[in-house]
């Protein structure tokens, strides 16, 4: 950087670029003078920000960003900025070039304090975005009720004026491993976005082994392009190219027949684009939940339909379940709790939606229908049907409940997991089992039935009886209703991810079953996220 002082003895800084930024230096008189100025323009600058305010006047307004010695701060700052895009961040929010021009065309100290305090914004922004995510969950979507952690702005400046900056910036990023895999996966596909994708779609609505012809080939071309198969001549659906089918249907969760049906086909279909917005959404919804996950928790992956126990790292049981069906009341909510008991023999406690938009229009028409429910009253005392004019009620006046006490028929089947939240979610038996055959599997009223009940009680149970299995059917075999208190309760998590990589690098990738992804998706294009295509 460049200084001079003109006839007038006004000091003008003709900047040569971020990296000479300085405080002016041309005489003690004149450097205390440029000092005061500089802290006064911070001073100013940052009143109207609490955070900033605080921050600064603990510190006496002494810059951060601006001074000689900031020079390694403020290179590891732009350089972050300028890679934000690697993380699926809205470059543009930050905008390091625009950060480079303003440094560039301060001429006082007073310049300098504005672009010091603008500076230390758009550094809080993108620390903010990068650990905590750039959307709010609940205001995307209703059913996300994801309770995202967001750090305090003056410790984040702290930790930037005292910590090595580049090792400060990149722990702002989710340590997880589930991140670092996304963002692997991520730079794999804007590789593959700038060589062209996966070429031409297969134009046929379904093929099948032993068919043959260009949408066949078209076909063959797309697994190889993909990495499920190995290279071909082959102009022939034959045993190699249905393994390939297999795999992409493995991580696609599909049924694995290795027939290349109409929903395998709409996934084939789909384009490298439409991947990376998945990978993009899900680092953001890691950033929204930026935390260490317990040593043992209870995992619900709702586009996947299946419950995990996940123990340091490795899901010990796993099992299909059936989730919400996809209308806006049923859809099953994202959240966490703990799940502090199980009910064996339960009582199915009918939710009131349920029974007024679904049963009271029968029982209107047939005061006989859904027998197998009892009608009780406000004290729980049970009512005679034939004592009740259905009729004269409406949803908002009925006064009555209805449960359905323990039976092999039991909506809630035979056990129930519970962790009690205000959403009146949990885990049960069912005894419609024909649906977890179903490859989408959205059928509840919102809580989540699972295929193996009894095994995930026996694995419930294995941390605090020693005939886990034994003690379970004892409970059963008495037909009554049991609560049994978990000893350890534990953290149960139901996500929605449409992407991810396992551990052995493999990417799996989920239909949007709510198409929340979609709206998630379209909120950060708005807030400046896009997609990038690379050349390697």
């Amino acid at each position: 950087m460049t200084q001079h002082v003109n006839r007038r003895g006004v000091l003008k800084v003709l900047a040569t670029g971020i990296a000479g930024a300085m405080l002016p230096v041309v005489g003690t008189e004149k450097a205390s003078a440029a000092v005061t100025a500089l802290k006064q323009s911070i001073a100013t600058a940052s009143a109207r920000d609490e955070a900033l305010a605080t921050f600064y006047r603990e510190r006496n307004y002494k810059p951060v960003f601006v001074g000689k010695s900031d020079k390694r701060r403020r290179s590891a700052l732009l350089s972050a900025f300028e890679d934000a895009g690697h993380h699926g961040l809205p470059a543009s929010r930050y905008n390091a070039e625009e950060l480079k021009a303003l440094f560039s065309s301060a001429k006082s100290s007073e310049d300098l304090g504005r672009i010091e305090v603008e500076t230390a914004k758009r550094f809080l922004t993108y620390a903010d975005n990068l650990r905590s995510g750039v959307l709010v969950p609940s205001r995307v979507d209703g059913g996300i009720f994801t309770e995202v952690q967001r750090f305090d702005r003056v410790s984040l400046m702290k930790g930037m004026s005292k910590s090595n900056p580049q090792a400060f910036l990149k722990k702002l990023a989710p340590p997880s491993k589930d991140y670092v895999r996304l963002q692997k996966e991520k730079l794999r596909l804007e590789k593959l976005l700038g060589k062209g994708g996966w070429g031409d779609k297969v134009q046929a609505k379904s093929l099948k082994p032993g068919q043959s012809g260009g949408a066949v080939v078209q076909l063959r071309n797309r697994m190889i392009r993909m990495g499920y198969m190995r290279k071909s001549n082959a102009t022939a659906y034959d045993t190699k190219l249905q393994a390939g089918v297999q795999q992409f249907q493995i991580a696609h969760g599909l049924s694995a027949d290795g027939v290349a049906g109409a929903g395998t086909m709409a996934e084939i279909n789909k384009q490298v684009e439409n991947r990376l917005a998945q990978v993009i959404v899900a680092m953001e919804r890691q950033r929204w939940n930026n935390k260490p996950l317990e040593r043992k928790h209870i995992w619900v992956n709702i586009p996947d339909f299946h419950v995990h126990i996940m123990q340091n790292g490795k899901s010990t049981f796993v099992s299909r379940v059936v989730v919400g069906r996809n209308t806006s009341d049923r859809r099953t909510p994202e959240f966490s709790d703990t799940m502090e008991h199980m009910v064996i023999n339960p009582s199915w406690y009918v939710p009131r939606s349920i029974i007024t938009k679904e049963y009271l229009p029968l029982l209107k028409k047939n005061p006989n229908a859904v027998r197998q429910l009892q009608i009780t009253d406000s004290r729980g005392r049970v009512v005679s049907r034939s004592a009740v004019d259905f009729t004269q009620y409406t949803e908002r006046t009925f006064p009555f409940s209805m449960k359905e006490p323990p039976n092999q028929g039991n909506a809630l089947g035979l056990v129930k997991f519970m962790f009690p939240n205000r959403h009146n979610i949990y885990l049960h038996d069912t005894p419609a089992k024909n649906l977890f055959a179903r490859e989408k599997r959205d059928f509840s009223h919102g809580c989540v039935r699972v295929h193996k009940p009894f095994d995930f009680a026996y694995a419930l149970l294995k941390a605090q009886e020693r005939d886990p299995q034994g003690f379970f059917k004892a409970k059963l075999d008495t037909r009554k209703e049991a609560q049994v208190n978990l000893r350890e309760p534990l953290p149960v998590h139901l996500v929605y991810y449409t992407a991810w990589v396992d551990p052995k690098g493999k990417a799996q990738y989920r239909r949007d079953v709510y198409g929340r992804d979609t709206k998630i998706f379209a909120a950060l294009q708005k807030a400046g996220v896009s997609l990038r295509a690379l050349q390697s």
